[in-house]
């Protein structure tokens, strides 16, 4: 199955790079682009895309409220989108997940993994780099709200916390197996439950409710 990918960033450069990078792939193909938000919103309701790729910093409406108005919590049919940004001088990506981005990326990013990227995203997956992972996140837990999330709806067992703290900081699937010693599939079968648990949508907002309920630390 091809994934249809909307790119949206406001330098043509850097969406005709994108766009080079994934209409390469047998598996990918970038079906609309858009210079900022407001036009990628409208185009990701009139494509429907499997996968919008988002820069955060655009004129006008910017990457942060594109997300929140197609994949924020009220959305009824959230669509998979992907933040891709600048940490040294981005401030706003702790906003980006909590708006309903399902992973992010760095502009210094290798083609392989923003490739990975997509296809985790349109698989239902989420992929965070995993290298700026737990710097990220934990700088940005300061920007969240004060108010405590809510608990989980029933306790986590022992090892849906040892699960939840490897997701956190950016394992894989196959790293968490490797390193609980457990399976694939039974990995899985936890970050389900986590899913179910913790009232959340992927493993995105896993890691933020760890770092918002101070789970992990610096």
């Amino acid at each position: 199955m091809t994934i249809r990918v909307l790119v949206a960033d406001d330098q043509a450069l850097v969406r005709a790079g994108l766009r080079m990078i994934l209409d390469a792939q047998p598996d990918i193909e970038v079906i609309g682009e858009a210079p900022d938000g407001q036009e990628a919103v409208r185009l990701a309701r009139a494509l429907r895309p499997d996968v919008c790729l988002f820069d955060i910093r655009m004129p006008g409406m910017d990457g942060i409220e594109a997300t929140r108005r197609l994949a924020g919590i009220d959305v009824p049919d959230p669509l998979a989108i992907v933040v891709i940004t600048t940490f040294d001088l981005d401030s706003y990506v702790h906003g980006a997940l909590k708006a309903g981005a399902r992973g992010f990326l760095l502009k210094g990013a290798s083609p392989e993994l923003l490739v990975q990227a997509i296809r985790a995203a349109a698989a239902g997956d989420a992929l965070i780099a995993p290298s700026v992972t737990a710097r990220l996140l934990a700088t940005f837990a300061d920007a969240a709200t004060s108010t405590p999330p809510p608990q989980p709806h029933q306790p986590l067992t022992e090892r849906e916390e040892e699960v939840l703290m490897t997701v956190a900081r950016g394992r894989t699937n196959e790293e968490i197996a490797r390193e609980l010693h457990i399976s694939l599939s039974t990995v899985k079968t936890h970050i389900a439950s986590l899913m179910g648990k913790l009232g959340v949508r992927n493993r995105v907002e896993i890691a933020m409710w760890a770092y918002d309920s101070k789970r992990v630390g610096r």
